[in-house]
């Protein structure tokens, strides 16, 4: 069913806005006006690259992976969808755009980040500087449309076309907002699957789009986040599928953070069965995002836009179901839940590449830019664009790390599904086994290079926890080497690890331990007073 009428609005530019935007050399002088690229960027919830996330998607792998390039090394800046939505956003780390968690307090969609980061968004540039009409449809931010933010009349800056989901993922009987106006939904397949209402607004907005000016699309589907509902023509599929039994299933996470040491193992057989169904729903959910897909790509195809088209296929960050014997969730340092799907094609990337670079979401913004022309030294975005990648440039020079930040979330009372902890936990299950809590924040610096694929991570707790992990030897990161590794690369890491927590702009692109130009001067690790530097966390609430 469609849901937008041929009176789809059509966006309006006064003569003063036109002379403007002719005049912007930082995006129509790079970039010939008659061909500057259109771009659609793909955004899930919740999927994982490492437990098979894409295995559903045969059709967006065939459409965007085959036809482009898979990065096989993506990783998101924070395992939380807020935190991590916010630096697809603004091209930045977490410690920049002040987004910590999926709370207005955390400063998810809160009145500050409106004003402060909503401004300077890669889609807010696209519009203002580069003349690009803009269109989002779908779960935008967490809290989202909360009545303390300015409620579902708040439209962001740099949106020409808006549909954004109230709050959180939902499939059916969720609040639309349709340009800053509400519109219900709700539990009917053929109108109100979100999923498949997506689609059609996007097929709407190419169909009644003006021709005049380039598009950039976002698209942000609420599969496969929970409640894991599924199309009726899926709920039957993938019945003899379950959760991976990798080598970290169900085990006991040895030489780990608390949190993890606190899960029981084994698990029950409630507790998977549970996550073997909540495995098989995910994916469920994933194949009405595969026809979304298909939908989107034919109708370009169709329409005669495809070649001149980048098309983006990613997620927020990762999932577990079971590894170390957590049942479900994301939040969690590990590659499971760092580690993304990216796939992209588009003019100039040829077919069937697949690349090994050390990428992270905060390249979004700053690639999708410079595609469209813009001169990316007027940002302060502290991602790299990956368009040399895409181009397949020779000899090129890229980072070997990337950090990860995460400050844990708890509550001030005792869990009553877990009494035996005190307050300060939370994400608790039935039988005990929590998995977030205050002290559950820390940062890690996540180098891949020639000689080296290493986890450093380093916890904001009174134990000043370390885990280490030889990616390579142990991609299942059960082995903790912080206490074995040689003490010199430690202290290395951990001072780069203090400078990319402190980074902004083209500070957090300086070498990384393991490149060519890296300079490690032991006397920075200590103040003027002679105390060893601290690391720098947000501070939580107790």
């Amino acid at each position: 069913m469609r849901l937008v009428s041929a009176a789809w609005p059509r966006p309006g530019r006064s003569p003063a806005v036109l002379l403007l935007l002719s005049l912007l050399g930082s995006c129509l002088g790079l970039v010939g006006a008659a061909r500057r690229p259109n771009v659609l960027l793909l955004l899930t919830d919740d999927q994982d690259a490492e437990l098979g996330g894409m295995t559903p998607l045969k059709k967006t792998k065939a459409l965007i992976g085959e036809k482009g390039m898979t990065f096989s090394s993506a990783y998101v800046p924070s395992a939380l969808c807020c935190p991590s939505r916010a630096s697809i956003l603004t091209g930045k780390y977490p410690h920049n755009h002040h987004v910590v968690n999926n709370t207005l307090e955390g400063n998810c969609s809160s009145k500050s980040w409106q004003k402060i980061q909503e401004p300077s968004t890669f889609p807010a540039i696209l519009r203002s500087m580069c003349g690009y009409q803009t269109f989002f449809a779908g779960k935008y931010l967490n809290e989202y449309g909360a009545p303390d933010a300015g409620g579902l009349e708040h439209v962001p800056l740099g949106w020409s076309y808006w549909y954004a989901l109230e709050k959180n993922s939902k499939y059916y009987n969720y609040t639309l907002s349709i340009n800053g106006k509400a519109r219900r939904h709700g539990e009917n397949y053929s109108t109100d699957y979100l999923t498949d209402v997506l689609a059609n607004l996007s097929l709407d907005f190419l169909d009644y789009k003006s021709n005049s000016e380039p598009f950039f699309m976002m698209i942000s589907t609420p599969a496969p986040h929970s409640p894991w509902t599924a199309a009726p023509q899926y709920q039957k599929a993938f019945q003899n599928v379950f959760a991976p039994r990798n080598k970290n299933f169900n085990i006991h996470g040895t030489n780990k953070h608390w949190l993890i040491r606190q899960a029981k193992t084994p698990m029950t057989n409630s507790s998977i069965q549970f996550l073997d169904d909540a495995f098989r729903r995910r994916w469920q959910t994933l194949l009405s995002v595969d026809d979304l897909v298909e939908k989107l790509v034919k109708r370009l195809d169709v329409t005669g836009e495809l070649d001149n088209t980048y098309i983006f296929y990613t997620s927020d960050n990762g999932y577990h179901t079971g590894q170390f014997s957590l049942p479900i969730d994301k939040r969690q340092l590990y590659e499971f839940d760092i580690k993304v799907p990216l796939l992209v094609r588009g003019p100039g990337i040829k077919p069937n590449q697949t690349s090994k670079m050390l990428v992270s979401n905060i390249d979004l913004g700053p690639t999708i830019l410079d595609l469209a022309g813009y001169d990316l030294n007027k940002t302060q975005m502290d991602g790299v664009s990956l368009v040399p990648i895409l181009k397949g440039a020779s000899n090129l020079t890229w980072r070997s790390d990337v950090l990860v930040e995460y400050q844990g979330e708890g509550r001030n009372i005792t869990d009553p599904t877990c009494p035996s902890l005190s307050p300060g936990v939370s994400q608790c299950f039935p039988d005990c086994v929590c998995e977030d809590a205050y002290n559950n924040t820390y940062a890690c610096v996540r180098t891949l290079s020639s000689l080296w694929n290493l986890q450093y991570c380093e916890f904001d707790d009174q134990e000043v926890f370390v885990e280490v992990y030889n990616i390579t030897a142990d991609p299942d990161q059960i082995t903790n080497i912080a206490k074995t590794i040689d003490p010199e690369l430690l202290g290395k890491m951990n001072y780069r690890l203090m400078m990319l927590q402190s980074c902004s702009g083209p500070t957090c692109r300086t070498p990384g331990v393991f490149d060519p130009g890296y300079r490690f001067d032991l006397r920075l690790m200590f103040s003027n007073h002679g105390s060893v530097r601290t690391r720098r966390f947000s501070k939580h609430p107790l």
